[in-house]
């Protein structure tokens, strides 16, 4: 998968078929987009592009107190490389950049520079300042340059529509096991283990569940040879950093206070 920071470093793309949004969380509704495109782009003969954006748009807007990720930016990429994505598109978002018009947008950006073949939205997506961007208007601008505009249906897990929101909802909530169903895989947080167990370097923006202890997987971001897949351990969520890590059992004690662990990045997976 190629990462490009933004539209001006982008390379030659074949038949761009796009789509655009901030993708927190990777979750079961964003994967049927994605799997949607990535179909899209094989009947093309193309490559499929997904547009987000860093910093997230409420931050820079203004809507961002006390806004925390279910992702960082090195995990959502990690993602949607595990998803198949061809290419993405790290969009810096500034307040300049926010003015911009969705017509604007998708002429400058999408349509000149990306000679963009299909764009590919959610059931309710709208783009651009004040989010002008509706579905109607979305339609209006395919055909006046010309674009495929692919719509996709709106996702629901029991019953209930699939977003980022709910699922933030759910992890503040400590409900990770309903988060996971929402989410197609254990919520997880990652780190740098420190001989005493703390997690430390823990993303500040990362959404963490409620204070207490939690049963996880916990592996290590660059496995050397000869490392465990996981190991089963409890993780402790405090009022304040850091986070720790305590072994589940005792044989694990070795392999946490051990040299191969200490200074290491690792994840550790909700159950």
């Amino acid at each position: 998968m190629r990462v490009f920071n933004g539209f001006e470093h982008t390379a030659y793309i074949p038949r761009p078929v796009v789509t655009i949004g901030s993708y927190d969380g990777v979750h079961r509704g964003h994967r049927e987009i994605l799997s949607h495109l990535e179909a899209l782009a094989r009947a093309r003969k193309g490559e499929s592009v997904v547009v987000t954006f860093h910093p997230h748009p409420r931050l820079v807007l203004g809507r961002g107190e006390g806004l925390r990720l279910l992702t960082t930016l090195p995990e959502k990429l990690e993602l949607l490389e595990q998803a198949g994505i061809d290419n993405v598109i790290v969009a810096p978002f500034t307040e300049s950049f926010s003015r911009l018009g969705a017509e604007e947008f998708i002429r400058d950006y999408l349509v000149e520079t990306l000679h963009l073949d299909t764009l590919a939205v959610g059931y309710n997506h709208h783009l651009g300042h004040n989010q002008q961007g509706d579905p109607g208007s979305l339609e209006r601008l395919a055909h006046k340059f010309g674009f495929r505009l692919e719509k996709m249906p709106q996702q629901r897990v029991d019953d209930r529509k699939v977003s980022s929101t709910v699922i933030r909802e759910l992890v503040s909530a400590g409900r990770l096991e309903e988060a996971a169903r929402y989410l197609g895989s254990p919520y997880r947080i990652s780190g740098t283990l420190s001989p005493q167990g703390a997690l430390e370097g823990v993303e500040p923006l990362k959404l963490l569940p409620p204070p207490g202890e939690y049963q996880v997987s916990l592996r290590r971001v660059l496995p050397e040879p000869g490392d465990f897949a996981s190991i089963p351990a409890i993780i402790e969520i405090r009022e304040k950093p850091p986070v720790t890590i305590q072994p589940g059992q005792d044989c694990l004690c070795k392999a946490l206070s051990g040299a191969p662990w200490q200074h290491a990045e690792v994840r550790a997976e909700f159950q």
